[in-house]
């Protein structure tokens, strides 16, 4: 069984749903994660707001409004009174529950139940679609099985053995429709699964039945050897390994979240991105092969914060680099890049909520300097150190370009630099022409 994913472009209307029953429906049995619709968890998140600042009757308003889209497209969607009548039904007790919010306190825990909804929203529409159509579809309730542990980890037994008993008890289904993004913590409260969203739902639900291939359909055709944005004549990847899919989705693949990677990858689980709006484009490949000695993508990755650490006596002493990183972890800090000199170590962190903090602890052990509005580029493939000449064709890409670091061999798939942000764009287009035209 193929486990399917489609975001909230690819069921951003009427028409789009419909083009995704085409899609889906091929006569193969299949689970199919679908996001909320484009734009409504963003209106969630102003109803939310409103009732942070302790506005009702703003939150109400937007309510309401949001409330008519769905009438509209509900009245767009179906063609038959049966299913559109209880399309509405459904629909008028979840904007019922969430306007029950607007009468008590509102905490973190309520806007994590007014998050849930969108996905709510979407999947009932489309299991009701197929329905109409013929197709016997049947709604899974992600927060029947899905589903974090105290770590706000997934509960993977939990997931399988609740999911694998569902599934057994809907066998006559042609396609089970459920919610990506949305759980239930360890507490059973309503949670949502922050990092990588619908994609780790999906990845996570192929890696507990032992899918076949998990697909992501998106509305870009693949991961493309660099961003579009920034560099012309980009091409989709149509083959990478899990490891260099990660380091490309870590350093700024807007594509695919890192974390989503793990789960396929520890089940040896395909992955396949693909593209609604080209359902025949190939799209690209994750999986577990290599191709030796090719350079794959290029990504790069904004908002980054540089610190040196300059402490000639302290560095050769036991613990030193121990005690740096514990700053770090004290204020549950990532670093992203590291080097080292017999002088100083130097890294980079992309979260600066407690920068200040940070600084002040680390300058007990020397002098400390910061660069800030950085970016790491990152160039991505099979970069073994037997592959003799990679690195000389990449530094000879930035050859114009001031570079403040440079990190490799923490990973064979990836060298990484360390470039001021207004370099970026010149540095992308230098490293397309150098390595890919």
């Amino acid at each position: 069984m193929k486990v399917l994913k489609f975001g909230g472009t690819s069921v951003g209307s009427a028409q789009r749903m419909k083009d995704v029953a085409k899609l889906i429906c091929d006569g193969e049995n299949k689970i199919v994660v679908l996001s909320a619709m484009s734009g409504t968890t963003n209106t969630l998140i102003e109803i939310s707001d409103y009732l942070y600042k302790k506005n009702p009757d703003g939150a109400n308003e937007t309510i309401n409004n949001l409330e008519k889209k769905y009438k509209m497209i509900v009245n767009e969607l179906f063609s038959k009174e049966e299913y559109k009548a209880k399309t509405l039904a459904v629909h008028k007790v979840i904007f019922n529950d969430i306007r029950a919010l607007t009468l008590d306190l509102f905490t973190s825990f309520e806007e994590k139940v007014v998050l849930a909804q969108g996905e709510l929203l979407s999947t009932v529409m489309v299991n009701n679609y197929l329905n109409e159509i013929g197709v016997k579809s049947v709604l899974l309730p992600a927060l029947d099985f899905m589903k974090t542990d105290k770590n706000a980890e997934p509960d993977y037994v939990f997931i399988k053995e609740h999911l694998t008993a569902t599934l057994n008890a809907n066998k006559d289904a042609e396609l089970y429709i459920t919610q990506g993004f949305i759980c239930k913590n360890a507490y059973n409260e309503i949670d949502n699964l922050q990092r990588g969203g619908s994609d780790y739902t999906a990845s996570i639900i192929g890696a507990a039945i032992l899918a076949s291939e998990v697909q992501i359909w998106t509305d870009i055709d693949g991961m493309h050897n660099n961003d579009p944005r920034f560099v012309e004549k980009t091409a989709p990847v149509r083959v990478l390994n899990f490891d260099e899919a990660a380091e490309l989705a870590y350093f700024g693949a807007k594509i695919l979240h890192p974390t989503c990677i793990l789960p396929t990858k520890l089940a040896n689980i395909p992955v396949r991105l693909l593209n609604t709006m080209e359902p025949q484009a190939p799209g690209t490949l994750i999986c577990g092969e290599s191709e030796p000695k090719k350079i794959k993508a290029v990504a790069a990755k904004d908002g980054i914060t540089a610190i040196k650490i300059k402490s000639g006596r302290m560095l050769l002493a036991y613990g030193f680099l121990r005690k740096v990183f514990e700053i770090f972890e004290s204020y549950q800090t990532s670093i992203d890049m590291v080097t080292t000199s017999e002088v100083g170590v130097s890294l980079t962190i992309d979260n600066t909520n407690h920068l200040k903090d940070i600084l002040d602890d680390l300058k007990k052990f020397g002098t400390v300097s910061v660069d800030k509005d950085m970016v790491i580029v990152c160039v991505t493939g099979d970069l073994e150190w037997t592959n003799i000449g990679f690195e000389a064709k990449v530094v000879d890409a930035l050859k114009e370009i001031p570079v403040r670091m440079i990190a490799y061999g923490g990973s064979n798939h990836n060298i990484s630099f360390l470039i001021k942000a207004e370099d970026k764009k010149r540095s992308l287009q230098a490293l397309s022409t150098h390595l890919f035209n």
